[in-house]
């Protein structure tokens, strides 16, 4: 009986060492041909035929000549002339001083003073510095953190380094944050970004407390240089602040109120301005030619012409991913059963905007980042190469669900015309 077992068990073991063998043989070689087609270089997709006629007509400035005049006009102008006067005069009207009025020390402000001949020096260099910048071209997407980044770090007491923040969040205003709780998701990140000086004060639990960076329009500056001292710090005196200029005349705002703020006061490079109008000029003439069927030179009429200009929360969100590795937003949204804004009683937004232009821009930054004109092969590389590497994570992607549950590294951005949100995920290697 012993006999018989040992021949079978016998069997059964070198069956055993065989198949263990060959399964070891099998998984190698899947090893194996999985390393080569990770290694091989996937050719690189066709580069995107974009609309030539549309991309000329988003290239022009409607407004650069009026813009031209302004500068030069002002640059023109003498100390104690009279061009300085009207110029003066005028900024004095805009910001409604009285005959009390003071500069950011507390010095009464009177034109011919001391005082106003250095804020006058300041201010012609300032703006000069800018409009120079504006005649050179520069693929300026590669050069914010350069720009911004380094001189948030010397503030913070750091030396200024090229490694992006690992996280960014970007708080719009819309009023559908008020719909949810987001405000610890948001706190999480590095870096916050805050618009325009939206209160955050009651208001935490739905768009959190922490804010690094405030965001701004030169037009928030302007009505902040009423006050005394300029004072334009909501979310404390030690946040930095960057803004775009909107009209050439608010240099003086900036050149007054520079000296009173003990955090950065940082502007835009016009490069980058120009970059984020030919952008979503582009969206908003090719959905207006779509929609409508009109030809684009109505597009002008429908759309304010010169006055036609991208919302701050875009160029915010550019920015970020200029210096951030991943970008979050929040209140982006718009939505018939909210408001306008969260922390205001406004009803409707300005018609110089288009946010249908820039949705549309925000979903193929996502989904397809290849699509978007104006936008550097060096910056576009970068796009790409983040994008191979989907057996780990994706550049962008994006994913739909009518839940509101998110988790740490998801945004929510609420549709225009559809009842589910958007849920996103930016990721940057």
């Amino acid at each position: 009986m012993k006999r018989t077992v040992r021949p079978v068990f016998s069997v059964l073991l070198f069956i055993t060492f065989a198949v263990t063998l060959l399964c070891r043989i099998v998984i190698r070689r899947a090893f194996s041909s999985l390393e080569l087609e990770t290694n091989v270089i996937a050719p690189r997709p066709p580069a995107p035929v974009f609309n030539s006629t549309l991309l000329k007509f988003a290239s022009i400035d409607l407004g650069e000549a009026h813009s031209k005049r302004e500068i030069e006009q002002l640059l023109e102008a003498s100390f104690g002339g009279p061009k300085t006067s009207k110029t003066y005069a005028t900024w004095r009207r805009f910001n409604h001083y009285d005959s009390k009025a003071r500069s950011s020390n507390s010095f009464p402000v009177t034109f011919r003073s001391p005082a106003f001949y250095r804020h006058w020096l300041d201010f012609r260099r300032a703006l000069n510095s800018w409009a120079r910048k504006k005649r050179i071209p520069t693929d300026i997407m590669p050069e914010l953190v350069r720009l911004i980044k380094h001189p948030l770090d010397r503030h913070n007491g750091f030396v200024g380094s090229d490694q992006r923040y690992s996280s960014c969040a970007v708080v719009g205003n819309s009023g559908i944050l008020l719909n949810s709780n987001h405000g610890k998701l948001i706190d999480s990140h590095e870096m916050v970004i805050r618009l325009n000086n939206a209160k955050t004060d009651n208001y935490e639990s739905k768009v959190g407390s922490k804010t690094n960076i405030s965001f701004i329009n030169s037009n928030i500056l302007h009505l902040c240089a009423r006050r005394e001292r300029c004072f334009c710090h909501p979310y404390g005196r030690n946040v930095p602040t960057v803004m775009y200029i909107c009209q050439p005349v608010h240099f003086m705002d900036y050149t007054v109120c520079n000296n009173s703020h003990k955090s950065p006061l940082l502007i835009t490079d016009p490069n980058f301005d120009a970059l984020c109008s030919r952008i979503v000029k582009y969206y908003s003439m090719k959905h207006f030619v779509e929609v409508t069927g009109k030809s684009l030179e109505e597009w002008s009429t429908a759309h304010e012409g010169p006055l036609f200009h991208y919302s701050s929360g875009m160029q915010a969100v550019m920015l970020a991913l200029g210096i951030c590795e991943r970008v979050s937003i929040f209140g982006f949204g718009k939505s018939a059963s909210a408001k306008h804004h969260y922390h205001t009683n406004q009803k409707v937004e300005l018609g110089l905007h288009d946010y249908e232009a820039e949705y549309a821009f925000y979903y193929d930054l996502i989904a397809r980042p290849q699509r978007i004109p104006f936008l550097s092969d060096k910056f576009e590389q970068l796009v790409t190469k983040a994008r191979k590497s989907l057996a780990v994570l994706p550049y962008f992607c994006i994913s739909w669900t009518s839940q509101k549950e998110l988790t740490e590294s998801l945004i929510i951005f609420a549709g225009t015309k559809v009842g589910f949100y958007f849920v996103l995920n930016f990721y940057k290697f």
